[in-house]
């Protein structure tokens, strides 16, 4: 069967718009989280969670479930219901996006499959995108039930999983949309040496998204709000370097947001050698300035979250531009791969 631009024109309006409403989903999930939001609604709710309480029958029920879970007893005690709804909506909103990913891109990968208007290739992987979906919605559960019963918050863990999944998601579809655009679709995984220093690079950005997950889940923001030192020192005052296991405690606030800014450290010098590297092979130098110019703004970003007491709308542009940094550095890795 023949594959025509117009079939493959489709399938990348139809990437673009997967993408926007997963950037949606990551900026809305972050400010969820920002706002302390996610555990407002305490149900899975697949099928009823369509619809918000339209009565205030409805919405005293949900409030009552609120109140039993340890973030209720224990933080927001004597928060009214109008303070509730608030909350409930940044989740709602959360919760109802997600319903449309998955619908959007069940529709039409059901349209891709039995229509076949576009390549095996490109089909397989609008398969993995669906599966991907449905499984962060799972994820996304996993991740509210850890903070149903004995803490006040999900579990930094499963918040770093439900982040770097969104991550890969998008990843995946703007790989798509990148070899639509060249009309070739290239092997992510395609290990030589000269794409090692490219994937190194951003296995070290994924790394660095899992930190600054377990920095948002842990609030490790608050411990240390100077820079460029922590407190008065380069190594925070409470950490005691007793044993190995000391040094994978990710549990401690501290060490979370030291290794969290030393990693920007080495990402920064990291990729100032990857402008060296190519300053001297005189290629791609508009996919490395656009990186440069991301990785500026997501460092002044993070510094003045920080010592802005985590001001939220800062603290969220901050996430915005680790989103544009992952994309601008797959946009550099494949416009140099062959």
């Amino acid at each position: 069967m023949i594959h025509s631009d117009k079939n493959n024109l489709i399938l990348a309006n139809w990437l673009l718009v997967a993408l926007c409403l997963i950037f949606a989903m990551i900026v809305i999930g972050g400010l969820t989280r920002l706002t302390n939001s996610g555990l407002s609604i305490i149900e899975w709710e697949l099928f009823s969670g369509i619809f918000p309480p339209l009565n205030q029958k409805s919405w005293n029920e949900y409030f009552s479930l609120y109140k039993t879970i340890p973030q209720f007893e224990l933080l927001n005690y004597n928060m009214t219901i109008n303070e509730f709804k608030i909350i409930f909506y940044w989740e709602y909103g959360h919760r109802l996006l997600g319903r449309v990913i998955g619908l959007f891109t069940l529709v039409t990968v059901i349209y891709f499959h039995f229509f076949k208007k576009i390549s095996k290739a490109y089909l397989i992987q609008c398969y993995v995108i669906f599966f991907l979906v449905v499984l962060q919605g799972f994820i996304g559960w996993y991740m509210v039930q850890s903070g149903l019963v004995n803490d006040v918050t999900v579990s930094h863990y499963r918040l770093s999983l439900h982040l770097v999944l969104a991550m890969i998601i998008i990843s995946i579809i703007f790989w798509l949309i990148l070899s639509l655009k060249k009309k070739k679709l290239k092997n992510f995984f395609d290990i030589q040496k000269s794409n090692i220093l490219f994937l190194v690079l951003i296995s070290l950005i994924f790394i660095q998204i899992i930190f600054g997950a377990f920095v948002s889940g842990l609030d490790a923001g608050r411990i240390y709000q100077t820079w460029p030192l922590m407190g008065y020192n380069y190594f925070p005052d409470d950490l005691n370097f007793k044993n190995i296991e000391s040094f994978v405690n990710f549990d401690h606030h501290s060490l979370v947001q030291f290794y969290h800014r030393n990693l920007a450290y080495l990402i920064s010098l990291y990729i100032f050698c990857i402008f060296f590297f190519i300053l001297i092979r005189k290629i791609l130098y508009k996919p490395i300035f656009l990186v440069l110019f991301i990785l500026l703004a997501q460092i002044v970003l993070g510094v003045f979250t920080l010592v802005t007491d985590l001001n939220i709308f800062l603290a969220s542009a901050h996430q915005i531009s680790s989103v544009l940094l992952v994309l601008s550095t797959f946009n550099l890795y494949y416009s140099y791969i062959k």
